[in-house]
């Protein structure tokens, strides 16, 4: 029992670093909203339109506005660290719907893979990149083309929203952290 409780006190002394996690969590979600929102805003005709004709949504020009500004705004709360419990809420309802609308019907991941995963979608997918590679290997200068990485496949299944939900839901119950975000500091000034 006793390396239990030495393990236990070394655990607990980690508690100093607990800020650590939210802040990570935070600062990864922030340029993925800042740039699907600042995407949207800039081809707004278009993102209404797809939101209208190519995901059948009601109101598209409110959706679409209030999806844009909610990324936007969500970045820069999540930045600062203001009211990020908060924040939290909306971003979900966006993943939730994006996740439902636009990713559901492709499946789990966002890459095409194969594996446990892999639908008939992303086999043929795979299909196709390895055919692809072929023609950038004959016609191509295919070292020069991947010196930075390899060839995917977009799938756009719902890996990414669900993971961003996840994680945005985290933030829900944990809040931005401590020391260095905003709640934090506000929570301090207005509790003494």
């Amino acid at each position: 029992m006793y390396p239990f409780v030495q393990l236990q006190k070394l655990l607990d002394r980690t508690r100093a670093l607990d800020f650590l996690a939210p802040l990570a969590l935070r600062l990864y979600l922030v340029p993925i909203f800042w740039m699907a929102g600042n995407q949207k805003l800039a081809g707004m005709d278009s993102t209404i339109a797809w939101f209208d004709q190519g995901l059948g949504l009601p109101y598209p020009e409110f959706m679409a506005w209030a999806a844009a500004l909610t990324e936007i705004g969500g970045a820069i709360l999540l930045l600062i660290g203001l009211a990020v419990r908060w924040v939290s809420i909306p971003l979900m309802i966006t993943m939730a719907v994006a996740a439902v609308t636009v990713h559901l019907q492709h499946g789990w991941l966002a890459i095409a893979g194969g594996g446990l995963f892999a639908t008939e979608r992303t086999e043929g997918a795979l299909m196709r990149l390895d055919r692809a590679r072929d023609i950038l290997r004959e016609h191509g200068n295919y070292e020069w083309l991947t010196e930075y990485g390899n060839f995917v496949v977009l799938n756009n299944g719902i890996e990414f929203a669900a993971t961003y939900f996840i994680m945005l839901l985290t933030l829900f119950f944990i809040g931005a952290g401590r020391f260095v975000s905003m709640d934090y500091w506000l929570r301090c000034a207005f509790l003494r």
